[in-house]
């Protein structure tokens, strides 16, 4: 592809297919050009677009990565990634952006044996996706169930509008959380949520 394009916010797509598909180098020069909206690819090549959140998402969003980084400074144990700026080479070949994550230091050290990317050359251990008002539930039940067919070992699907949060993991069925306060387990155990604090942003 010669020429990358820059999109005008207003006259966004939700999608764009690219004959022929972008190269992983390609599609890093897109992002930065392009770096006021959020951009994943598919495994299939198509490349999808979500613009700047609004107010609410904002604010939750800087909640729970808050929460996530307090968590990872007190024990030092792989790294944040502290928003959806972090990008993900997966193993399927699509390019995910989590609303949070957590790799593992087991994780971490196979970076060093990847060539340099912008992005991530491994799969996050833990992600949290929090649903938006631009994205539908089933959007984002499929995206998290590819992060799970990808190797994420936990996973929270947060819907501040129906209060409650699906958790996913590998191998087990999808349940679902209501309560107060999310506790992790496997590669963030020992981490909570509070999720009152999110929940207050939706309130009228």
């Amino acid at each position: 592809m010669s020429t990358l394009p820059f999109l005008e916010i207003e006259a966004l797509p939700r999608s764009l297919v690219v004959d022929p598909p972008m190269t992983d180098a390609e599609f890093e020069k897109f992002c930065l050009k392009n770096d006021g909206v959020q951009v994943e690819r598919t495994s299939e090549g198509v490349i999808l677009m979500n613009p700047p959140t609004g107010r609410e998402t904002a604010s939750a969003n800087s909640e729970i990565n808050g929460s996530l980084f307090a968590w990872w400074r007190k024990h030092e144990r792989g790294q944040v990634v502290a928003d959806s700026s972090g990008g993900f080479y997966l193993p399927d070949n699509s390019i995910l952006s989590p609303d949070a994550a957590y790799i593992s230091p087991k994780t971490l050290r196979q970076i060093a044996c990847e060539k340099q990317t912008a992005f991530f050359p491994v799969c996050p251990d833990f992600v949290i996706e929090l649903l938006s008002k631009s994205g539908t539930l089933a959007e984002t039940q499929n995206k998290m169930e590819r992060w799970i067919a990808n190797g994420v070992q936990l996973g929270w699907l947060i819907d501040p509008y129906r209060k409650n949060v699906l958790i996913y993991r590998p191998k087990v069925k999808t349940s679902i959380f209501t309560g107060k306060t999310l506790k992790g387990r496997g590669p963030v155990s020992g981490f909570t949520l509070d999720l009152s604090r999110i929940w207050r942003y939706y309130e009228d």
